[in-house]
This record gives structure tokens, C-alpha cells and sequence, in this order.
């Protein structure tokens, strides 16, 4: 069993020639004090192989980051952040010295987009997306998910699975409809092209494969995707009201294929910093997300974002709050408010950090005969890597085995259970105190003879490590 750490050197170390009996163990003296130091590689050999293969990936990484890092660095110039920034506020104004809106207006500029509201107040990423979601819909309108099936914890907010009348938008009256995927994994591109209907409002898009054994998606497939739904609703208006085809041929001359009719909304959990651009810069409408994964850097605690169109984020806002208030409210503790900063700067580095441990992941695993998703050096769309481990006992054996090793809690022996949200069971960790952890493990497996798949995740802290 391998644990493997993406905090390994970002290039191969050359390997001077041993001339010393003792290639081991040196020491460090200072004065009376004399220290051991040992020297061996704490890495198992197939993981030293597979970072000496990987350079190239690991530079373009590097790359990236520096790239990313001057986008933020260039927002919060913009912002002229100042230590003052760093101070709570309750909300309502009357203390409020600035911080909220240079975080919001450095969000947006980040992501490419009008308008950013990022508080603590949304409980987690799927919460966030709700807002967007009802901010777009009304009764009589129509979702269509555009990538397969959505991430698990939508189901009970889009009404696949039974809310119990706690208000889903299908007992709001919005229908739903997805385009499953082509059979590489992929957008089904040719039936993309007319799936829109006249009643369809928004179209989602999961830019993170999330539970499902897919690819994830590029901004560029992102921006591909918006360009056919947009000039597809155009066509689906038209066919529903017989408008003449050059009142058509103006409107699309006069947006640009780009017409307000059928919304896009872009669950962007996993994916922030992950590519140069973010989805905003291709035509989305919204997108949505959450603070204790990407863009919280490991360090922020909690919260969620919204981005977008400046009319529909007040849209989101008041969804998160109440109609006429906008995204002028929200308190924000000072604690939490310079973990939103000091996680957002440091956000592109451990995203870089995430995407260098699946590459790793993937390279080692898939020397052993397991199945990895994505592929060994294929670029990364979002710092999801999963892993097909084949059954239970392997599974759970592994999920131990990291918590053995983990920072925090490696005492205790995770057992798999119910998690809000989710229809089938999970395996967590304590792994870390604050930030949500960078990769997303995933084992398949069948529970019983009938062949039910069930899913379990483990999100894992790589560190230096190896279990025996």
C-alpha cells in the first residue's frame, strides 16, 4: 500500500556519489550539541521513478502557478488591500471598513467576472450553487444539466432524489432534464446541439468529474459548451414562436451567439486555479463554489462564493439572504476574513501542490495495475483524481492506512457512515484543522449480489508518508 505526497521536490534531485561508510547518517554539531541527522529517502521507490518522469509536468505546474499567482497578486493591487481589510464587520455597515468589498471586487477580478459575492454565510459549495440555481429559475422554466448526472448532493436541490418537501426546485415547478454523456466520457456535443427546449432557463455544467467516473471538463470545452447553448436557446425561442429567421439572424448578428435566453451556471467546485482561465472568461453566466476546497488555499474555514453577472449575483445574494438587500450585508468575522485573503493568495500554490500529488497518484497507481482517472500526464482540468481500488476490504484498508498517517487524528479508525446530502455512504478523515482537503480519492465497489454500485470518497492531506 502506497500513501503518496504531493509535497515531494518539483524536480528530480541529482545524486551525488557516496564516497562517505556512513551514507546514512551525518551529523550536526553546534558547540557542546551534537545532532543525528538521517538522510534517507523517504520516499518508496516507484514514487522516486515517478517524480524523475514527471519534470516536464511538474514545470508546466510551476508555470501555471507563477501565472495564477500574478492574477491575484494584480487583484489585490487593484484593490489596494491594506492591513485594515483584515477587520470584521457585522454586516449591517456601520463598522465596516472595507474588507467585504475588496474581497468581493479581488474575487471577481480573479475569476474574470462583473461581480463576486464571497461569504461565510453559505455552509458549503453545493449551498452556494443552490442559491444561483433558485436565483435563475422560476416555476414552468426548466434545468438542463449538460455533463451526465450532477454531483451527488444536488439531487435532493434539483428534486432526482425526494427532498421531502423541504422545497426542491421541482416542488417549485421547475423541470429537469440532462444530457447524458458520449460514450469517451465526454459532452455529447451532437445532442448538445438540440437539446435546448423554448421553457429551458439554465443550462449547468460541472466543470469537476465530482463522484462520476468521467473526464472533467476544460474552460475551453466550458467556453465550446456556452457558445452551442446559447445558439441553441436562440433556436429553441424561435421554433416555439415562429419569429422570422432574419429577426433571428439580427439577434444573433447583434449578441454574437452569446443572447441572454438560456442561462449558464457552472458548478466550479475543484477547478478554481486549476487552468489559466476560469469560466467567467468564456461566456458563464454564474459560477459557484466553495471556499474550503480551491480558492481557500487549506486555510480558509468555511464559506462559498458566487460570481458573475453583476444582476444575477445580487440575483444569488438574495437567495442567500432576502430581496432588496443585494450583496451589501453579511458579517464576517475578522479571524475569518484574513483567512479568506491569506487562502485566496496562497490558493494558486496549493492547487499547484494538488495537481503535482495526481499526477503522482496517477503515475504510481497506475504502475500497479489500478485504474486512475485521469490518466498518467494528461492535463488536469480540476484536482479530483480518482482511483478504482476494485473492492471493500482494499478500499477501507487504504482509507486507514492514510488516516494512520495523517496530521491529525491518526489515532482514531474512520468508519464509513451516512453524510447529509449524499445517498451513499462515506469515509472521512480528520486530516486537517480548517481547510477541506486538496484531493478527492474514490474507490468502486458492489455491497451485495444484486451489483448496486455504491461510492466511497476519502479526502486526503498528501504528506511525506509511507505505510508499510
Amino acid at each position: 500500500m502506497w500513501v503518496l505526497s504531493c509535497a515531494t521536490p518539483a524536480y528530480p534531485t541529482h545524486i551525488l556519489p557516496t564516497t562517505t561508510p556512513k551514507p546514512f547518517l551525518s551529523t550536526y554539531s553546534h558547540s557542546q550539541l551534537s545532532i543525528p541527522i538521517h538522510s534517507h529517502n523517504p520516499f518508496v521507490p516507484e514514487v522516486t521513478e515517478a517524480v524523475d518522469a514527471l519534470c516536464s509536468e511538474f514545470r508546466a505546474v510551476d508555470n501555471l502557478v507563477a501565472c495564477n499567482t500574478s492574477r491575484v497578486l494584480k487583484a489585490f493591487h487593484n484593490a489596494k488591500l491594506a492591513s485594515h481589510h483584515f477587520a470584521g464587520c457585522t454586516g449591517y455597515g456601520h463598522d465596516e471598513v472595507g474588507g467585504r468589498e475588496a474581497l468581493d471586487g479581488a474575487f471577481a477580478e480573479i475569476v474574470g467576472a462583473e461581480s463576486a459575492i464571497v461569504r461565510a454565510q453559505f455552509f458549503s459549495g453545493t449551498h452556494a450553487i443552490t442559491c444561483a440555481l433558485f436565483a435563475f429559475l422560476r416555476p414552468g422554466d426548466e434545468l438542463l444539466a449538460v455533463a451526465g448526472a450532477p454531483y451527488d448532493t444536488l439531487e435532493e436541490v434539483i428534486g432526482i432524489r425526494d427532498s421531502h418537501g423541504l422545497g426542491s426546485l421541482k416542488e417549485f415547478g421547475v423541470s429537469y432534464r440532462e444530457v447524458p454523456l458520449a460514450e469517451d466520457g465526454g459532452l455529447d456535443w451532437d445532442a448538445l446541439t438540440v437539446a435546448l427546449k423554448p421553457q429551458t432557463k439554465c443550462a449547468l455544467i460541472q466543470r469537476s468529474c465530482g463522484y462520476s467516473w468521467r473526464q472533467s471538463l476544460s474552460v475551453n470545452e466550458i467556453g465550446r459548451a456556452i457558445k452551442i447553448i446559447k445558439a441553441s436557446s436562440l433556436h429553441a425561442i424561435l421554433r416555439g414562436s415562429m419569429m422570422p429567421y432574419i429577426i433571428f439572424w439580427l439577434l444573433v448578428k447583434k449578441n454574437g451567439m452569446q443572447n441572454p435566453y438560456c442561462l449558464v451556471m457552472v458548478d466550479n467546485c475543484y477547478g478554481e486555479f486549476v487552468e489559466s482561465m476560469e469560466p467567467p472568461m468564456v461566456g458563464a453566466d454564474l459560477i459557484a463554489g466553495s471556499l474550503i476546497k480551491n480558492p481557500g488555499g487549506t486555510i480558509a474555514p468555511c464559506g462559498g462564493y458566487v460570481a458573475g453577472r453583476e444582476n444575477w449575483v445580487k440575483a444569488a445574494a438574495a437567495r442567500l439572504s432576502a430581496p432588496g438587500l443585494g450583496t451589501d450585508c453579511g458579517s464576517i468575522p475578522g479571524d475569518i476574513m484574513r483567512t479568506y485573503f491569506q487562502g485566496l493568495f496562497l490558493a494558486p500554490q496549493m492547487v499547484g501542490e494538488a495537481i503535482k500529488g495526481s499526477y503522482l497518484i496517477a503515475e504510481v497507481m497506475a504502475s500497479k495495475g489500478y485504474k486512475v482517472q485521469p490518466l498518467p500526464r494528461v492535463p488536469r482540468h480540476d484536482t479530483v483524481q480518482a482511483v478504482q481500488l476494485g473492492n471493500r476490504e482494499r478500499l477501507l484498508a487504504f482509507c486507514e492506512a492514510v488516516q494512520r498517517r495523517s496530521p491529525v487524528g491518526s489515532f482514531i479508525k474512520p468508519v464509513a457512515g451516512s453524510s447529509p446530502g449524499y445517498a451513499s455512504e462515506q469515509y472521512n478523515g480528520l486530516l486537517l484543522l480548517g481547510g477541506k482537503c486538496r484531493l478527492l480519492w474514490l474507490g468502486w465497489h458492489t455491497l451485495d449480489s444484486m451489483g448496486f454500485s455504491f461510492r466511497r470518497s476519502f479526502e486526503i492531506h498528501m504528506i511525506r508518508m509511507r505505510s508499510g
